[in-house]
């Protein structure tokens, strides 16, 4: 972990201590709903993570979803060699699968190993992941962290993408019967993660990048509209600063 690149935001705009952490818990985990931990341990780990000090979060908070989440963030985000990044994601979900037995009523634990399993799917080759199983495991741990949570904003980000990059590789029939992809489906459930958190910069960026990957052209200004719209929003936190700077970098393509 020493060997991690620093995290290229102003962590001062982000950084939460003392009780600054609990008054804007609620804000920081829209997404997610975790739960404010009572260990102290824990509780700078999390501070860590969200000021983008993603190697102290994952080393601080090893055995918990806070180290899985720095781990896999800092491999989409902040690392820049494709080795790299795929060996990270495979250290990310052996811990979430870890989190899955020991935690198994933990919507983050699915969530987290579904969350880096379809970043490893994406750094392999989607037609690839899809070949060693990987969708069929990416939509049961997804479907899993929705029913233990029906609100939980990310699984249905994840859920809308699932279907559309499926649909996306494999065609709208083939990833129907195969996969259970379906269209309808993913609007669906990118609509639902925008109501349930509209200020997330990623919700509004991955339903862009679903309408193009679904429709490709014919919903352009939908897709420019919503790359905008997270491209002015105030980061909450590092992961978001970065998320930001992804939108207004598709506005300039």
């Amino acid at each position: 972990m020493a060997k991690w690149t620093k995290t290229p935001v102003d962590s001062k705009a982000v950084t939460y201590p003392g009780d600054a952490l609990k008054k804007n818990w609620d804000a920081l985990h829209k997404g997610d709903n975790e739960a404010f931990p009572k260990d102290a341990g824990l509780q700078e780990a999390w501070r860590a993570f969200h000021a983008g000090d993603f190697a102290a979060a994952a080393e601080q908070g090893q055995g918990h979803t806070v180290a899985t989440k720095a781990t896999s963030i800092y491999a989409n985000h902040v690392e820049k060699k494709d080795a790299a990044k795929v060996k990270l994601y495979q250290e990310s979900m052996a811990m979430a699968e870890a989190l899955m037995k020991s935690e198994p009523k933990n919507p983050n634990a699915h969530y987290q190993y579904a969350y880096a399993a379809g970043r490893y799917s994406q750094s392999i080759s989607v037609m690839k992941a899809l070949k060693e199983g990987y969708g069929g495991k990416i939509k049961a741990a997804l479907e899993t962290a929705l029913k233990l949570d029906p609100k939980h904003a990310d699984a249905h980000t994840a859920m809308g993408a699932y279907h559309a990059e499926i649909i996306d590789k494999v065609g709208g029939m083939v990833g129907k019967l195969t996969y259970g992809a379906d269209k309808d489906l993913s609007v669906k459930h990118f609509e639902a993660a925008i109501k349930l958190n509209p200020q997330s910069p990623v919700a509004h960026i991955e339903y862009a990048n679903g309408l193009l990957m679904l429709f490709k052209d014919k919903e352009i200004d939908k897709a420019t509209k919503l790359y905008e719209k997270a491209a002015k929003m105030k980061g909450r936190d590092a992961m978001e600063l970065m998320d930001i700077e992804i939108a207004k970098a598709e506005l300039e393509d």
